[in-house]
């Protein structure tokens, strides 16, 4: 179905309003005004009320043509908006990205880089698949993800270095773990429960970091494994950008292990389709890294 006004009318009557009169609106759209004025009088015959009332010398704006000036001021920026999206894509601009970021990686580096790349590109769409491990390699390896952000890289890509994360365990501060002298050995670390974040892989043949002991319970999320904690329920090896505040406000207590007390993890970027990526995939990239080493 073709509407009965175009968005050139709507364009005219928007600015009659806005400037508060047919000259002043003709000038602003470089036409004359017989041309403005016949526009206006064509829409108001397709339309089923009057959108201007003649008070005196001056049209005001009736209150269905209040309305409308509304709905056509959304039709007009919604028009921009497509217009600008047009030259984008035309540019080599991708309509969407595709970021794949492991669970380990901390969102608030990931968001602020994100942030940037949002005012350079508000028109690209942004999607974020949250992985583990393997899953979040098999995102690379079946290009299922633009971007990736992850603690390894397989073979066959190239990557840029996103920093490192620690793991440190810890535990509720009312964990039986405390009540022991420090510090505390592999071997009596192994006699609690452990709480591990699973492999999101299809596979999920991997696993990360110390895995001793024989009490385990596995969890989706770092999120849910932090609040497992918190109720007691076991010590687990968390990065410590994710429990900052934990720590901080006593929910949350590091345990004295003897050895491998921070345990490092590198960070990585990677393209999946690194010779054919797209302008906003770099862009995003770009933002991404530039929010890292603004840290």
């Amino acid at each position: 179905m073709i509407p009965k006004i175009s968005l050139e009318q709507w364009a005219a009557f928007r600015a009659v309003v806005e400037e508060g009169s047919f000259t002043r609106a003709a000038e602003v759209l470089n036409k004359s005004q017989s041309t403005v004025s016949y526009g206006i009088t064509k829409m108001e015959e397709r339309l089923p009320s009057s959108v201007f009332v003649q008070q005196g010398r001056k049209a005001e704006l009736t209150e269905f043509g209040k309305a409308m000036y509304r709905h056509a001021t959304a039709l007009l920026d919604q028009a921009l908006l497509v217009d600008q999206a047009a030259e984008y894509l035309a540019s080599g601009w991708e309509s969407e990205v595709v970021l794949a970021v492991d669970g380990i990686v901390p969102m608030d580096r990931i968001f602020c880089g994100l942030q940037g790349f949002s005012e350079e590109s508000p028109q690209t769409r942004i999607r974020v698949l949250e992985t583990t491990l393997s899953g979040t390699e098999e995102t690379l390896l079946r290009r299922e993800a633009d971007v990736v952000v992850c603690g390894s890289v397989p073979p066959g890509f190239l990557s840029e270095n996103y920093g490192v994360v620690n793991k440190v365990p810890v535990a509720s501060p009312s964990h039986p773990v405390f009540s022991l002298e420090a510090p505390i050995t592999e071997a009596v670390l192994k006699q609690f429960r452990q709480v591990v974040v699973r492999d999101s892989g299809t596979k999920r043949e991997r696993s990360s970091g110390w895995l001793g002991s024989e009490q385990r319970w596995t969890v989706s999320h770092f999120a849910t494994s932090i609040e497992a904690l918190k109720s007691g329920l076991g010590f687990a090896f968390i990065p410590r950008e994710k429990i900052v505040k934990a720590l901080a406000d006593g929910d949350l207590r590091e345990v004295p292990v003897n050895l491998g007390r921070e345990q490092q993890v590198p960070l990585y970027i990677v393209a999946s389709a690194q010779s054919h990526a797209g302008l906003a995939t770099k862009a995003v990239i770009r933002h991404l890294l530039a929010a890292k080493r603004g840290r």
